[in-house]
């Protein structure tokens, strides 16, 4: 597995990392052996990345991570979890420096650690990033040394953009695929200029890019691939990353000429995420060990030729772009 630097820390991350929302719920039912051993054969892979949040599964997700490390033994990968998604109404005024630290606390004691790697603030709204306040409650979470970095998870470009000028933000969590290629016009640039790692979610748009569904796809009711169709619950380009269903299924019917032989539509879409620099890990998640593996080995494929990056955005550009381009 191929290691990337991490911003401004001091972390060579595996450029695959292990995605922990499956594991935790919202993706239809897994059951804890099968999230354990999901977990361990992404860090046989090499994976020393794990990413989290304290609302996957009410906190199971954190728990499974913390049980199965300690049952490994051995080097500890990087942890990185969130919060904010628990405040319900989800205000900005409730990322205050009280309920941050009554977050943290909790997931320290769900991931067994007294120090927390990484928090990222959970898409909270756009005005939370114009609160120095809600940065500052970080920054003295991070001198009473409850956590090593913070940084945030957000929605849109935009507020990527406005989170990366607080000095302390060591990373920015954000949707990046071929159905979502806005963050390379300029945000990626503007995080490399600053030194602030890049983690990607969302790389296979909820399952859509690993060319398995169809039409005729069912989903369960407790996955948010059916309950969060039009943003039910949570911001829709959160699902298949916010491009109509049917839309999106005839741009993967036009993706699949490019897949050469030998290779996953999924290792090809991870591969695609790898080539641009300014990413520092991609977050696939697995809810088996045979996924987790396929998603490992996307970073032995070779780089992708010229003209299969121009095809990507030619397809991009005629089927996707209209529905999502100027929305995150």
């Amino acid at each position: 597995m191929q290691k990337r630097r991490f911003g401004r820390t001091n972390w060579q991350v595996s450029e695959i990392g292990f995605g922990a929302w499956a594991i935790g719920g919202s993706w239809g039912s897994v059951d804890e052996t099968d999230a354990k051993a999901a977990l361990n054969a992404a860090l046989d892979a090499g994976m020393n990345f794990i990413d989290t949040a304290d609302v996957y599964g009410d906190g199971r997700s954190e728990r499974i991570i913390r049980d199965t490390l300690k049952e490994r033994g051995g080097e500890r990968p990087i942890v990185a979890t969130k919060a904010g998604r628990r405040l319900s109404p989800h205000v900005s005024e409730g990322y205050n420096r009280a309920n941050l630290e009554a977050f943290v606390d909790r997931s320290l004691v769900n991931l067994g650690v007294e120090t927390l790697d990484l928090v990222q603030l959970h898409t909270p709204p756009i005005d939370a990033f114009y609160r120095p306040e809600i940065f500052g409650a970080m920054d003295d979470l991070v001198a009473a040394g409850k956590i090593r970095f913070y940084g945030v998870s957000v929605e849109k470009v935009e507020e990527g953009l406005k989170a990366i000028e607080y000095p302390n933000v060591a990373s920015v969590q954000i949707i990046y695929n071929m159905f979502r290629q806005r963050p390379a016009d300029l945000f990626f640039k503007e995080a490399a200029k600053k030194n602030v790692a890049v983690i990607v979610r969302v790389p296979l748009a909820s399952g859509l890019l690993t060319g398995k569904f169809t039409a005729g796809s069912q989903f369960a009711a407790d996955d948010h691939r059916q309950f969060n169709r039009h943003g039910e619950a949570f911001d829709v380009g959160e699902t298949f990353s916010g491009v109509p269903y049917d839309v999106a299924l005839d741009a993967v019917e036009a993706l699949r000429a490019i897949v050469p032989g030998g290779a996953s539509m999924a290792q090809i879409a991870l591969r695609w995420i790898l080539m641009e620099d300014a990413v520092s890990v991609v977050i696939p998640g697995a809810k088996n060990p045979v996924q987790a593996r396929d998603n490992a080995a996307a970073g032995a494929l070779p780089p992708l030729s010229p003209e299969t990056m121009q095809r990507v955005r030619e397809i991009y550009a005629e089927r996707i772009a209209p529905h999502v381009h100027q929305r995150w």
